[in-house]
């Protein structure tokens, strides 16, 4: 059409900018642990359903991790600790609106009730539930022979948040991630702020996912913090988490 203006790269290149600039906002960012700290005290992260299951994340998190998926199209997601459900069930309604993959999820206690809501879902059928510990051996070596057979994995780790479990998931699993996927390690804000009185955990400052991050960083060059996903998240659970995979 003369005249028309295709500026779709123009704007994605704005985005670019936009984040870099929120991201080095460092009264922003300030204000925003003081806010993020606060919302959590009202239990922030267990107030949204994904096509009616509870998903404990924040929008900001679900929205980003949408559009990797989206982006990078894994045939498998394998993901540790389920929870309620709801956040197998989001990835696999997105692999089932690609039109392949499949979701591997991983809990050491897969409740009947919640068993019941995933496996009755509409989108159940790309779903498969391991239950056991996520370091367990067996459970690695199962769910290995699975990634061996796809040419694009990605991996997110959300059980246990203590350092010595999600150092030993990262050396289980981050191998199995596939060049131009993603590692996504949650939970990595416990490391920002002091943990709430009324959720006694064994993990807090110094000891949880980040600190693991940060540690198996430093023994391989096969994973880089991606600058636009981590960059224009504010309001998440996971700053600095999301991965992607450099080399094969």
């Amino acid at each position: 059409m003369a005249g028309y203006n295709d500026d779709r790269k123009e704007f994605e290149e704005q985005k670019r900018k936009f984040a870099r600039e929120l991201a080095r906002d460092t009264k922003l960012q300030k204000e925003n642990w003081q806010f993020y700290r606060q919302a959590c005290s009202h239990n922030y992260e267990y107030l949204w359903n994904w096509m009616g299951v509870p998903i404990i994340q924040t929008p900001a998190d679900i929205m980003v991790t949408q559009e990797i998926i989206w982006e990078t199209k894994p045939q498998l997601i394998i993901e540790t600790g389920i929870a309620r459900g709801g956040s197998v069930l989001f990835y696999a309604s997105l692999m089932e609106t690609i039109g392949e993959g499949r979701v591997v999820g991983i809990d050491i206690d897969i409740r009947a009730h919640n068993r019941d809501t995933i496996e009755n879902h509409p989108v159940s059928k790309r779903v498969d539930l391991i239950q056991g510990s996520s370091i367990d051996d067996s459970i690695v070596t199962q769910v290995r022979t699975m990634a061996d057979k796809c040419e694009k994995v990605m991996v997110i780790l959300d059980s246990n948040h203590t350092h010595e479990h999600v150092l030993a998931e990262l050396e289980a699993y981050a191998p199995m991630v596939t060049k131009g996927q993603f590692l996504i390690v949650a939970d990595t804000s416990v490391d920002f702020f002091e943990p709430l009185d009324d959720r006694p955990r064994p993990w807090g400052q110094g000891d949880n996912p980040k600190t693991a991050m940060d540690s198996y960083l430093k023994t391989t060059d096969r994973f880089e913090r991606d600058a636009f996903y981590n960059d224009k998240l504010i309001m998440t659970s996971s700053p600095e988490g999301y991965l992607r995979c450099i080399k094969a």
